[in-house]
């Protein structure tokens, strides 16, 4: 039995975008993980403890931050972890 998963998009897209998922990741061990600070509050204390379970688990790990959490990422910072990471984590704590 197969399940529809369904994602909100929280940006203010006049029309959404169809997009398919991309398959999950067999291992972390030996990719490099981005770690996203969207600069709220206590969100560098969130991603310090999940990048110490990444390196424990064998992943290099790069972290980068936005300039400001009440605006989108820049396209320039997305298109430089889409080069640089495997796979991106985004980090929100308050």
């Amino acid at each position: 039995m197969q399940s529809t998963t369904i994602l909100l998009d929280p940006t203010a897209e006049l029309q959404t975008a169809a997009r398919q998922l991309l398959p999950r990741l067999k291992s972390i061990a030996g990719l490099t993980v981005g770690l996203l600070d969207i600069s709220k509050p206590r969100g560098k204390e969130f991603l310090d403890e999940v990048q110490k379970h990444l390196e424990e688990a064998g992943a290099k790990v790069k972290r980068y931050s936005k300039p400001t959490f009440t605006r989108v990422a820049p396209t320039e910072l997305t298109q430089q972890i889409s080069v640089e990471c495997d796979a991106v984590i985004e980090g929100l704590a308050d």
